[in-house]
């Protein structure tokens, strides 16, 4: 473990100290001159345009490598033409958080770190990442895995959140918007739109809908293309103080009736195979970014949770009811079973009313002629602001009620 650990801050230190230097973001990737090869070891060769400082680690549940800089422009990468060997089943790279792009490869087996170096040119300033690995046991693998923390990469720890106020029922209504996917995860892709794009573009216009409406305060988990953890979108909830919190989407799903707009709620057991495989994709995205969740299982906590959402879960209920019904009434296509539930982790706030919409499915061409029209996605957002205004409206009548 302290050879694993020994690797990551030399590597972290120098290209710090070369910053100085003369490095610079933003570095583009040279597709041309990066690959993935190896046939019993695995070497990994990335030309960047310019030095940037760095770090790696490897994750365990499924063994990866992740790779952080400060920062890259990928455009051009090709993972198919990046990756010649087999030790390699699938590699993840875009934008982390707000100036950190993240390069995440997935091994076949468990593989440690030999070497790694950085190059540069001192002409050109063009460099070299060269990481070189071997294989070892599953049990070597899990005894250094882990990634380092980081104030700049990570959650903040814990801090004392001062109870909630009474909301005077003429306040504004606190929505947090919460456009799915982002930086390294693109989501679901179609050769015209992904979905990480199409979202933010949905949550902006929701947004001014809802402003020009009056009696909302907006805010979005994320402003630009960049990734957000599902841990961190419902902690940008909870700081916001806010009364609901809806996330958008617009996947693409072969199974079950993938077309029409959706309203989720949160469930421990899915309505449907295709509710569960959407969880199950949201949730995997998380693994691909580079996330290590080894720590997230805590069975107590999980419970305690779960007693409180006794009271918040029936106005989550009712929110998809109202959200689901002002869709319909603007003419928006609905899919013939449009409430369902399953396990989404966005949706585990256990005190903020949460739902998951998806307005459409991208494998769908109705559904994506729909999406990709701005007078079609204007609409939709229209039915969605109706249908928060029905659901405050009553559940400010029936809160007194909630606990008798």
């Amino acid at each position: 473990m302290s050879r694993l650990i020994a690797v990551i801050t030399v590597l972290w230190l120098l290209p710090a100290l070369a910053w100085g230097q003369g490095f610079s973001a933003l570095a583009r990737i040279d597709p041309q001159n990066s690959r993935i090869t190896g046939t019993d070891d695995l070497r990994i060769d990335l030309a960047l345009s310019l030095g940037v400082p760095y770090r790696l680690f490897t994750l365990d549940g499924p063994p990866r490598l992740v790779l952080d800089f400060q920062e890259v422009d990928w455009t051009g990468l090709d993972p198919a033409q990046l990756v010649e060997t087999k030790l390699v089943s699938q590699v993840n790279f875009g934008a982390y958080v707000p100036g950190w792009s993240r390069f995440v490869a997935e091994l076949l087996a468990p593989m440690q770190v030999v070497s790694a170096e950085m190059t540069v040119d001192g002409e050109s300033q063009a460099a070299r990442l060269a990481v070189a690995l071997r294989p070892v046991s599953a049990a070597e693998f899990a005894a250094t895995a882990g990634a380092p923390y980081d104030p700049r990469l990570d959650l903040p720890a814990p801090a004392e959140v001062a109870p909630d106020r009474p909301r005077n029922a003429d306040a504004p209504l606190v929505v947090m918007l919460d456009p799915g996917h982002g930086g390294i995860d693109p989501g679901a892709e179609t050769e015209r739109m992904n979905e990480k794009a199409l979202m933010l573009t949905f949550a902006r216009e929701l947004r001014e809908v809802l402003l020009r409406s009056g009696g909302f305060e907006v805010l979005l988990t994320r402003d630009s293309d960049y990734f957000v953890s599902l841990e961190r979108r419902v902690t940008l909830a909870h700081q916001a103080g806010a009364d609901v919190f809806i996330s958008l989407h617009a996947d693409s799903l072969s199974e079950g009736q993938a077309h029409g707009a959706t309203v989720y709620t949160l469930s421990q057991e899915a309505s449907d195979i295709a509710s569960a495989k959407l969880a199950e994709r949201h949730d995997r995205s998380e693994l691909l970014s580079g996330l290590d969740l080894s720590d997230t299982d805590d069975e107590i906590t999980d419970v305690l949770l779960d007693l409180a959402r006794q009271e918040t879960q029936p106005r989550a209920d009712q929110l998809a009811r109202a959200l689901a019904d002002g869709m319909r009434q603007t003419g928006a296509p609905m899919n013939r079973r449009p409430l369902r539930h399953s396990g989404f982790s966005v949706l585990k706030a256990a005190d903020i009313p949460s739902v998951l919409i998806e307005i459409g499915f991208m494998s769908s061409p109705r559904d994506l002629n729909n999406l990709l029209n701005p007078e079609w996605r204007a609409g939709i957002a229209v039915g969605i602001r109706n249908g928060l205004m029905a659901w405050r409206t009553n559940d400010l009548a029936s809160r007194p009620l909630v606990r008798q």
